[in-house]
């Protein structure tokens, strides 16, 4: 659940209001589209008409500063409004605020925004209060009016993530990033580095295929490569300052990335990537002593690996460094590789002038699957997908709850979403990736395409259904890891607190919360009857560093077939 990439607006312009002709200005502007003219026209058009009920209305939505938003807020609100009348004052800010937004407007029934383009990760909170509204019921009902014809729900790749167990769709995605693996691929094709690393460890300088072979990349370019044309080079780039990024780093599938959930898509059942089972729907226990995961040895080893890692690879600074803060380090050029790197960047990391580029303006990096760890098992999830998404709560007036639907629609339809993903390079629709433009944008992006165009996909996925309160559970990851990053407590004691603060919680809903989904705690019992049960949670393994394995890069994208 991450953004604050930049505030820098890519590749667009602001259209002049005072066209003669503004259907004809709001198609100049978004080209290429994956339909053609006249559908794109005809689309266009139904927006025109669908608004007449709401001109000169101003509705204000909100959403946190990735570059995507920059582009709805500077460019396509002014179009929405030259199109339909409608005002939008489309406010970004940092993702945290619009969680609390979120939260006290649900809490308190104040009328602050009319929507929201939040994390799908609140998709577990959001069916079992009941204030957030379901679309798939406005849509036939009091918005069916307002509803675009041609919005092809079964166009969007993410639609599984916002939609709950009970079936219902609460969210409808507006822009996607994951985090994967990344690399420089020019450094690893110098022969001189290839054959040093056969030397040492025995086998191929490539993607690596697990925790052991990132580990031993990692050693050679920090502690036996150090400095490559003359400049001090790391292995490895992460951040562990005290403050809530920590928490995402911890929290968006690290553990699911090392083995410690059941297998099962998208979140693993009944034991999730949180570490918490569910039974029946129910949440019932984080710690091992009530069937969770978040305590147990794969979840122990995932956070030791991380301050391994952090502190003996990655530049002495990441250590103060926040997730805002580290994200451009590797495009600076001493970074090897990043296990945990998010798709989001890459607008930044192909801005012409970047050191990331070559001399023909491609990239000298990839992206390729995530290394996994040593508990890692065939049918797990590989990887977090976080997915914002537009958001709105029963409580907002009907008459702006349907204009800033139409909004919504707008940012998203077919005729605006191939340009808008060229722009902030968070795709959405199957459409969009299968189009020749986006083919042509390709080999500048680095794998990206590659990845969303792929059945991979759906292996990274965002939080799951059974956390059913990500805004007051969140926060808890980062108070109870920092002090073992800080050295204060193992890593196990660590866990075995946060299990513990899952629990309380838990419970404390379970007692305030009548949905028939609300959690319902397991009686406590021995680890060790767990343990030893079939599945998640998982006992130690006899060798948690396995041989390192390594895949060419063409090879290693396979894996996403």
């Amino acid at each position: 659940m991450r953004a604050g990439v930049c505030l820098l607006l890519l590749c667009c312009h602001m259209p002049g209001l005072s066209a003669a002709e503004p259907l004809q200005q709001v198609m100049d502007e978004l080209q290429p589209s994956s339909l053609s003219t006249e559908q794109q026209r005809r689309e266009l058009q139904w927006f025109i008409e669908a608004a007449q009920p709401f001109r000169g209305m101003t509705v204000r939505v909100v959403s946190e500063n990735i570059h995507t938003h920059w582009y709805e807020a500077n460019v396509l609100a002014p179009l929405f409004r030259q199109l339909t009348g409608i005002r939008v004052v489309h406010e970004i800010t940092g993702e945290d605020d619009v969680v609390n937004k979120l939260r006290t407007q649900s809490e308190l029934g104040l009328a602050l925004y009319d929507g929201y383009i939040s994390d799908s990760d609140l998709i577990g909170q959001h069916f079992r209060e009941g204030k957030v509204l379901a679309l798939s019921d406005f849509m036939v009902g009091e918005g069916r009016a307002v509803t675009l014809p041609t919005l092809d729900l079964n166009d969007f790749i993410g639609l599984n993530f916002t939609t709950a167990p009970d079936g219902k769709l609460y969210q409808l995605p507006d822009q996607q990033f994951a985090n994967l693996y990344w690399y420089r691929h020019d450094w690893f094709a110098r022969p001189e580095l290839k054959e040093a690393f056969r030397q040492h460890y025995g086998y191929e300088l490539a993607v690596p295929q697990n925790w052991a072979a990132y580990e031993d990349i990692a050693e050679f370019f920090s502690e036996r490569v150090r400095e490559i044309d003359g400049q001090r080079v790391y292995g490895h780039m992460d951040y562990g300052a005290h403050d809530p990024s920590l928490g995402w780093r911890l929290s968006d599938a690290w553990l699911g990335m090392a083995g410690v959930a059941d297998t099962g898509l998208p979140n693993g059942l009944p034991v999730d990537d949180w570490g918490i089972r569910v039974e029946n729907c129910r949440p019932a226990g984080a710690s091992t002593r009530r069937g969770g995961a978040l305590d147990s040895p794969p979840a122990v080893y995932a956070l030791q690996k991380y301050i391994d890692w952090l502190k003996r690879y990655a530049p002495p600074e990441a250590q103060q460094m926040s997730f805002n803060q580290a994200g451009n380090v590797a495009a600076q050029g001493y970074v090897a590789q990043q296990v945990f790197w998010y798709t989001a960047f890459t607008a930044d990391y192909t801005r012409p002038g970047s050191p990331m580029l070559d001399e023909q303006g491609l990239p000298r990096w990839r992206v390729a699957p995530s290394p996994r760890g040593a508990y890692w098992q065939e049918g797990m999830k590989s990887g977090y997908q976080d997915v914002g998404a537009w958001t709105f709560l029963k409580n907002t007036p009907l008459k702006r709850l349907q204009a800033a639907w139409l909004y919504a629609q707008f940012t998203v339809a077919k005729s605006v979403s191939l340009r808008k993903t060229l722009v902030g390079l968070t795709p959405i629709r199957q459409s969009d990736l299968d189009t020749p433009a986006m083919l042509e944008a390709a080999p500048r992006l680095g794998g990206l395409v590659e990845f969303y165009r792929s059945r991979a996909a759906r292996r990274w996925t965002p939080t799951g259904a059974n956390v059913p309160d990500y805004a007051g559970m969140a926060s808890l990851w980062w108070r109870h890891a920092y002090p073992a990053l800080a050295g204060q407590v193992s890593a196990r004691q660590a866990l075995q607190q946060l299990a513990e603060a899952f629990d309380q919680h838990l419970a404390l809903l379970g007692s305030r919360q009548q949905h028939a989904c609300a959690p319902r705690l397991n009686a406590e019992d021995s680890e060790l009857r767990w343990l030893q049960a079939p599945g998640a949670p998982y006992p130690v393994l006899s060798d948690e560093n396995p041989p390192g394995r390594t895949l060419p890069y063409q090879e290693a994208l396979h894996a996403w077939d």
